[in-house]
């Protein structure tokens, strides 16, 4: 029983840490101002990117034991933080420096992410190959999925908390200083300041285009490790197409849930990682009917819906998104 529930748990923390990623850079982006909601698309481009990146290194070794550990890992993040960084910089000039309606530019990138996912994971698809509809990149994702080699003679305290790659730890440690970065640090005043009243923000001598867009870059390179995560440690370095699913978009209502907190997101991506995995790993019982199975995946909505209900209904300053979150700056409007 003890060793079913700590496999359950890390299966949770497994499938939580992309939804980490995600939602704790759309939580710096939105204390900017900035509502993105092209994260699913940075994402997907996030985990393209490092599929190219790890499929032309391993196509340019003589044999897979020549791989270099070193370079199977910084090349995919290279590749992955330079993709979703052009990507938040498409958003920004976008929204910050031309004024663009800031949903529509969202979900306009999202498309953007997912086709450009597609094209270039069919490409490699076609000159890798492959009989089947996907790459496998083995050797890259052996080197992403280590974890301590004596996690496994320590029973269930070794599979609950020692089990998982770096990535994961990263997508903790980033998390916890975002955090306290947004709560502690002059650099998080300021940030909250232009996201809740950009004008006096500006008035007070901040740079609001400044901190919309190192905001919004960050963010989305954060957000573009959860694609790599996925692809390389979560999918043991398989990419197929339109294999993400609403990941992206459970990370976005993450960020409701966990009320614009990124180190909640800890726990939070972990409860809705569980939630997830109900519905793919059969632990609770269905009938055999797929529809209990549909009905399942929406429990991450439902809380999040629950909890935006109950934040609202108390109405507590600290519990509410920035006040100009979605909102365009016109200097000549302060």
């Amino acid at each position: 029983m003890l060793s079913t529930l700590a496999f359950y748990i890390s299966r949770a923390v497994q499938q939580g840490i992309p939804l980490l990623f995600g939602s704790t850079g759309e939580t710096l982006t939105e204390k900017s101002g900035n509502l993105n909601l092209g994260i699913p698309g940075i994402m997907y481009a996030g985990g393209i990117c490092g599929v190219i990146g790890a499929f032309f290194y391993e196509r340019s070794l003589i044999s897979p034991e020549a791989i270099s550990p070193f370079l199977a890992v910084m090349i995919p993040m290279l590749c992955s933080l330079a993709g979703s960084l052009i990507m938040g910089l498409i958003y920004c000039f976008l929204t910050v420096s031309l004024r663009a309606n800031q949903n529509v530019t969202g979900l306009a990138l999202t498309t953007f992410g997912v086709g450009v996912g597609n094209f270039f994971g069919g490409y490699l698809i076609k000159i890798g190959g492959s009989s089947v509809a996907s790459i496998a990149l083995s050797a890259t994702s052996a080197c992403f999925r280590k974890s301590l080699p004596f996690a496994d003679r320590l029973g269930a305290f070794g599979t609950v908390f020692l089990s998982y790659s770096f990535l994961a730890y990263l997508a903790v440690l980033i998390s916890l200083a975002a955090g306290i970065l947004l709560r502690r640090s002059r650099v998080g005043l300021h940030l909250r300041a232009v996201g809740e009243n950009p004008g006096t923000a500006d008035a007070a001598g901040i740079n609001i285009s400044r901190y919309k867009y190192m905001a919004t870059c960050i963010g989305s390179m954060i957000a573009g490790l959860g694609g790599l995560y996925y692809v390389m440690d979560y999918a043991s370095g398989v990419w197929s197409n339109d294999a993400f699913g609403d990941r992206g978009w459970l990370a976005i209502a993450l960020v409701i849930f966990t009320i614009w907190r990124p180190d909640t997101g800890v726990l939070a991506s972990i409860l809705y990682g569980g939630l997830y995995i109900l519905s793919i790993n059969n632990i609770l019982p269905t009938g055999g009917a797929g529809a209990v199975k549909e009905l399942y995946k929406m429990l991450p909505y439902v809380m999040t819906i629950i909890v935006l209900v109950l934040t609202s209904v108390r109405n507590k300053k600290e519990n509410q998104p920035p006040a100009a979150l979605g909102l365009s700056y016109f200097r000549e409007e302060r």
